[in-house]
């Protein structure tokens, strides 16, 4: 019959179709976040607070599957899905009117718009209306189940912002939707939370308009802001008002930065952090003020700097302290210490630093010098020293404080060709009729007419490069003096003291290199290989040693010391400034030249070619008479910084 075949049909489509709303019931139940909904955010009313987290967004978007939250033991019955809603969902699906279904559609129209509180045509109104005109729709109960969560969540974004009365409202709205009881309840705790500080934070307002932000003590802006946060932990509203605070002291410390006044801003910046420790704003403020202490630091450290290098030490030092004072780790500062340390020990040199001052009225150039370091050392041999002599004694402490600088070697023939050329200098060898010289028949020095400055240890004609010997301690000063004035500086035999500190190099032995023999080649003295032209050796000599010459070596033949001098230690003995004394008692305990006047003897130190052992002992010192030549002695330069 026809009619059979319509009823099936519409049976066929009914069965289909409740199955559909079955499977969407049952997909709603076990997986929820497939078809949740979130609200869109109720205009913010005028008045709220600037900068507060807006309500939870309104979307028809639907979430991310979720996978299903297992139930917990014993849990309360609403927490694993036994509300009316979920009964509702196990069940049938309800039939829908034509009235149902518009009031739906205006329904879902309502709330995608936002409209969700409007008493006649709100969201909640229309569903509310079709539940009543079809009780259980799904449709319905499901939407008012996710506004009640929207409600929740508006109510917390009112708190958050400080708005009570909209709070209060929302809180109002949501208890009256489906809603979790431990959630509501936590909600109006918190609303009670904020009624309790809003007075608090209105009065702390009122004080800081007032001026007291910090005082009088107990009753300030800041003690009522830490009382209110001592009751809401984390409340935005407190937290900006303690920030206000804050950045009253970040301010003030900027602006004693700005006036070089980093101590102040120092004390402001621990005030602030006492505040909010750690916050944001704390830490971006001390970077800026790291940042104009370091620049304004390195702009004195560079003021300084120009003030050294014009000579004045003195005002360089003091901005040096005040580059210190603003930033005590300045890069820069430990270099500048001893750029600053130089200059008043070493006139700006540096230890081991080899200078050569040039000439003021012609092309040239002085010998080579070498700045010898300050320190100090012990002067003198102890009376168990082998080779020790009562000259050397009582032993002493020197101090050498100001730095010098000492001829790299001995001066050479040709360097004093030049000053005799210059100047017609007539030496003592010249004068007296001759000098003494090295005699190979017969092995000894002796005196020989027509013997100067222009002959080497044997009478022959000197090379320009071996040490100038056979010149008096006159002669000597003579080529200091010219020497000091075509340089502009002041040049000067050594002193005895600085000699042997120079001799010693850092060491406190009986040689220069230790105790014992040398165990490689360290200069020119007498050693048990050495041998003259007529093979000739010494009577007295350091065994299983020979440097290869009998007489004179070229200078800077052998390695030069810790210092960077050469033939200390031999080649030729070297006059010195001081007058000669027969020991060191009442001796000067600074390094300056034991200086009588009208002494006619002077000090010779350091071993030479023909020295023995002992005599190139570190404290070995001889005497001469100030116009005295011989083919063992020269000299050497020093100059002050």
């Amino acid at each position: 019959m026809p009619g059979s075949d319509a009823t099936r049909k519409q049976n066929t489509l009914g069965g289909i179709a409740g199955m559909a709303l079955l499977a969407f019931a049952l997909a709603y139940r076990f997986f929820p976040g497939l078809l949740h909904i979130e609200p869109a955010p109720e205009p913010v009313a005028a008045g709220n607070v600037p900068g507060q987290r807006a309500p939870t967004p309104w979307s028809a978007t639907p979430r991310p599957p979720q996978a299903p939250v297992e139930p917990k033991e014993e849990a309360a019955p609403e927490e694993v899905g036994t509300s009316f809603a979920d009964a509702v969902r196990m069940g049938p699906p309800a039939p829908t009117s034509k009235e149902v279904a518009a009031l739906l559609a205006r329904a879902r129209t309502a709330e995608e718009k936002g409209a969700l509180l409007d008493p006649k045509n709100g969201a909640i109104v229309l569903y509310r209306a079709a539940l009543a005109g079809a009780e259980g729709n799904l449709e319905a109960v499901t939407a008012l189940e996710r506004i009640g969560g929207a409600m929740r969540d508006w109510t917390l974004a009112a708190i958050e912002r400080g708005d009570e009365a909209g709070a209060q409202r929302y809180l109002a709205t949501y208890a009256d939707l489906p809603h979790s009881e431990k959630e509501l309840d936590e909600a109006r705790a918190r609303l009670k939370t904020l009624h309790d500080i809003l007075p608090m934070l209105t009065h702390a307002a009122e004080l800081m308009k007032a001026g007291r932000v910090t005082e009088p003590a107990g009753d300030n802006a800041l003690a009522v802001y830490r009382k209110a946060a001592a009751l809401d932990p984390g409340n935005r509203l407190v937290d900006a008002g303690l920030a206000g605070i804050e950045r009253g002291y970040l301010d003030d410390a900027l602006k004693e930065a700005a006036q070089d006044n980093f101590e102040a801003a120092d004390q402001m910046l621990g005030l602030a952090s006492s505040i909010r420790p750690g916050s944001q704003a704390l830490l971006d403020t001390r970077a800026r003020i790291e940042s104009i202490r370091r620049q304004r630091a390195e702009t004195v450290l560079a003021q300084a700097s120009s003030a050294l290098d014009s000579g004045n030490a003195d005002l360089a030092e003091e901005l040096a302290k005040k580059a210190q004072a603003i930033s005590a780790d300045l890069a820069g500062l430990d270099d500048f210490s001893v750029r600053l340390r130089n200059a008043r020990l070493y006139a700006s040199l540096k230890p081991g630093q080899v200078i050569r001052d040039a000439y003021l009225d012609i092309a040239g150039t002085a010998p080579a010098l070498v700045v010898v370091p300050t320190g100090q050392f012990v002067m003198g041999s102890p009376a168990d020293e082998p080779g020790h002599a009562d000259s050397e004694e009582p032993q002493r402490r020197v101090r050498i404080e100001i730095g010098f600088a000492l001829g790299q070697s001995e001066v050479t023939v040709a360097q004093f060709r030049e000053f005799v050329r210059s100047t017609k200098y007539v030496t003592d060898a010249e004068r007296f009729g001759g000098a003494a010289v090295y005699e190979e028949s017969t092995g000894r020095i002796v005196n020989r007419s027509g013997m100067t400055w222009q002959n080497d240890y044997r009478g022959e004609r000197a090379s320009d490069e071996l040490p100038v010997v056979n010149v008096s301690w006159n002669d000597a000063q003579a080529y200091l003096a010219w020497l000091s004035a075509r340089t502009g500086k002041k040049y000067r035999l050594p002193s005895e003291a600085e000699f042997e500190y120079a001799l010693r190099a850092g060491s406190s032995t009986r040689y220069p290199w230790g105790d014992g023999n040398p165990d490689k080649v360290v200069g020119n003295f007498t050693g048990e290989g050495d041998r003259s032209p007529s093979r000739r050796s010494w009577s007295s000599a350091f065994p299983r040693y020979s440097d290869g010459y009998w007489g004179p070596a070229p200078v800077k033949t052998f390695p030069p010391d810790a210092y960077g001098l050469y033939d200390m230690e031999g080649n030729v003995s070297e006059w010195v400034e001081d007058c000669w004394h027969d020991n060191y008692v009442r001796a000067p305990r600074d390094s300056k030249a034991w200086v009588n006047p009208g002494c006619e003897r002077r000090v010779v130190r350091g071993g030479s070619w023909g020295s023995d052992p002992d005599q190139v002992r570190s404290a070995f010192r001889l005497s001469a008479s100030a116009d005295a030549r011989s083919a063992r002695v020269g000299f050497r330069l020093a100059r002050d910084l």
